[in-house]
This record gives C-alpha cells, sequence and structure tokens, in this order.
C-alpha cells in the first residue's frame, strides 16, 4: 500500500447533487466547534459530466410525486431554496411557470387529480385553465385544460454547479478529478478507499454516496447489494419553427412515473427543444436513435402543431431508475446505512428527476443523516 491520507468526510460523484452536499458540509463544518474535512472525489475531469449537465435543465414544483415522499419533499422544498440561492448568486435562471395540458376529457380528469395532488404536497399558485385562457398565453398550444404551475422554471445548471463547487472550495473542501473509486473496505472506524491507477488511499469517518448512475455499484464495493438500478434514456430534438414561448408545456404525465411526457424545454436565450422521451438501456450510450424521431412528432402536435422537417437531434441524457420497466414509481434513496452495520455510510441511489431541484434540499438531508 502506498501513502494514506485522512479526512473526516468523502462525497464520492460531483454531479449536482454532489456539489450542494460537498458546499453544505463545508460550510456546516465551519459552523462546527472543530474543523471537518471534506473531500470530493470524481472519475471524470470535471462536474456535472452526466445527468447533470444532460436534462432538461427545469426546476420543478414537486406536483407528480405522492404526499410525504422523499422525492415531494425534497422537490418542494429545494424549489424555494434554489430560488433563494439563484437570486442570492445571481445565476441565470427564468420562472417561467409551466402549463400541463389536456388534449381529451380523460386528460382533463388527470388534470384535476394533479391540481389535487399539488395542493396535498404544497404546491403554491397553481390554477386551472381553460382554453380561452390558455390561447391568452401561449397562442399556438392546443388545449381543453391546463394546470398553471408558476414555481416551475429552468436554469443555467452549468453556472450552479461552478457556483457550489466555488463555494465548498472558498469553504476549504478538496476536489480531486479524475479520481475513480476502486474498492472500499469498512474498518474498525469508518472506511479505507483505494482508487483506481493512484497510490494514494484515504481513510475516512463518513462516506457520502452520490455516485449517480453508478451509486448502485459504489454501495456494493462496501458490501451493500441490495440496490440495482436501471438506466433509462432520454432524447431531446430541437427546432427554430417557435422561439421565446412564455411558458413550459407539458404533457399530462405517464400513469407509471416512469417519464413526464414528452415537453417543452426552453432555454435562456429563449430557443425550443422537446424532451426527453424514455426507453432502458444496458449501456451507457449518449447517440440519439433517430428512428424516434417520429414518436416525437406525433407527440408533440397533440398540443403544438410541428411540421416533421422542423425537428432536427439534440441531445440525450440517461437516468439512474430504481424501477424497472414495468414497475411503478420508487422514491429517493437517503440513508445511513448504520443498521447493515455500515455507520456514516450514507448512500444516494436513484436520484434522478427532480434531483436538480432537490439538490439544496437534498444536502441537508444527507447532512442530517450523519452521526456524530
Amino acid at each position: 500500500m502506498g501513502e494514506v491520507e485522512k479526512f473526516d468526510i468523502v462525497v464520492i460523484g460531483a454531479g449536482v447533487v454532489g456539489l450542494a452536499i460537498a458546499q453544505q458540509l463545508s460550510f456546516y463544518s465551519r459552523s462546527a466547534s472543530s474543523p471537518t474535512s471534506v473531500l470530493v472525489v470524481e472519475k471524470e475531469s470535471s462536474f456535472g459530466q452526466h445527468t447533470s449537465s444532460r436534462n432538461s435543465e427545469i426546476i420543478h414544483s414537486g406536483i407528480y410525486y405522492p404526499k410525504d415522499t422523499l422525492k415531494t419533499k425534497m422537490c418542494v422544498g429545494g424549489n424555494r431554496m434554489m430560488y433563494n440561492f439563484l437570486s442570492r448568486y445571481n445565476i441565470p435562471h427564468n420562472r417561467c411557470g409551466k402549463l400541463i395540458v389536456a388534449t381529451s376529457c380523460a386528460e382533463a380528469r388527470s388534470i384535476e387529480r394533479l391540481f389535487e395532488r399539488g395542493k396535498e404536497n404544497g404546491v403554491s399558485g397553481i390554477e386551472i385553465l381553460n382554453a380561452r385562457e390558455i390561447s391568452k398565453i401561449e397562442p399556438n398550444v392546443k388545449a381543453m385544460h391546463a394546470l398553471h404551475v408558476p414555481s416551475a422554471g429552468i436554469v443555467d445548471s452549468h453556472a450552479l454547479m461552478s457556483k457550489l463547487e466555488q463555494k465548498a472550495q472558498d469553504l476549504g473542501a478538496v476536489f480531486s478529478y479524475n479520481t475513480e473509486v476502486e474498492s472500499i473496505k469498512k474498518q474498525d472506524k469508518g472506511y479505507l478507499l483505494n482508487f483506481k491507477q493512484q497510490d494514494v488511499a484515504i481513510e475516512v469517518g463518513v462516506v457520502v454516496n452520490a455516485a449517480g448512475l453508478w451509486s448502485d455499484k459504489v454501495a456494493q464495493m462496501v458490501g451493500i447489494d441490495n440496490y440495482r438500478l436501471y438506466f433509462s434514456k432520454g432524447e431531446y430534438y430541437k427546432t427554430s419553427k417557435y422561439k421565446s414561448m412564455s411558458k413550459l408545456i407539458y404533457p399530462v404525465p405517464d400513469p407509471s412515473g416512469k417519464h413526464l411526457g414528452i415537453h417543452t424545454v426552453i432555454d435562456l436565450e429563449g430557443n425550443l427543444s422537446f424532451g426527453p422521451n424514455a426507453y432502458y438501456v444496458d449501456e451507457l450510450d449518449y447517440n440519439i436513435n433517430e428512428s424516434n424521431k417520429e414518436q416525437f412528432h406525433k407527440a408533440i402536435n397533440r398540443y403544438l402543431p410541428i411540421d416533421y422537417d422542423s425537428l432536427s437531434p439534440s441531445m440525450t441524457g440517461i437516468r439512474p431508475k430504481l424501477q424497472k420497466e414495468n414497475e411503478h414509481f420508487k422514491d429517493f434513496v437517503i440513508k445511513n446505512e448504520e443498521e447493515k452495520g455500515y455507520n456514516n455510510f450514507i448512500n444516494l441511489v436513484g436520484v434522478e428527476s427532480p434531483g436538480l431541484t432537490s439538490c439544496l434540499a437534498i444536502a441537508i438531508r444527507v447532512k442530517e443523516c450523519i452521526n456524530e
């Protein structure tokens, strides 16, 4: 064995959730009676190279998820925290709101159920609009009814992650990129981490597994093998036909909770794209499958007229799903695994959407999970 360094806390993964955790734990350590050393390890050359940068960059409201689940609690609380953070540090964003649209009587009933769920979940300002009211806001949108969710918005996720990294570093956190965990061994007090192609090992009291797409594999390294993630791929198409729409437009979501449907995505310059679709894959592959273009064309035309030739490929992303293809809703796992005999090994597994919105709230939750 080569050199062994010691830290109090290691965060595995520098996606938006890992960055928020690093910032929160570094801030917390500055407030404690004795300084706490925080190390962030990331196998890529920079932060947010996977799920955190390959998404719609949307700030969600918490309207979709069952009451009292972690997804709901983290999203509703995280929404408020996120807007405060973005405003405080002048991070580009737009609280534009969104319309969840119904194009049939059956979907109108789904809108009513979503409205009731939103009220139960504490989502503020929601209202049901009729066709005339929708037309005043977005004249091109075809819908019978819509649920207006004013707390939804968009954010420059790269700028957000950059700020979180900077704040964590300013508070003393150490970042080690191009550093991939190879093994984790439980010791009498804490854990020993070894890394691929590196002679330095780390002794640490607290491990926070925020490894995203690979969080189940990281958990297995220490001996926790009851989590299994499935890769759900989503594609995006862009268009130049529409510019500067005022609201995000969403269809009624998939009843199984697999995805929210192919919706509009507005960037901060007003450009419009659509996505994502959702299908399971076995390997990490960010190439776009253009055979799915017809699926997009059909889905979009249910609420917004667009020609087939007006759509062109944009990007893809992959989410870590805890549910198999035919399974229904599964919640975030954010857990100190002390009951399994791994005190202060904090697992975050299946943290997908609304992880971006929830990241600041999740960071506080992780802090609360740690045993002194």
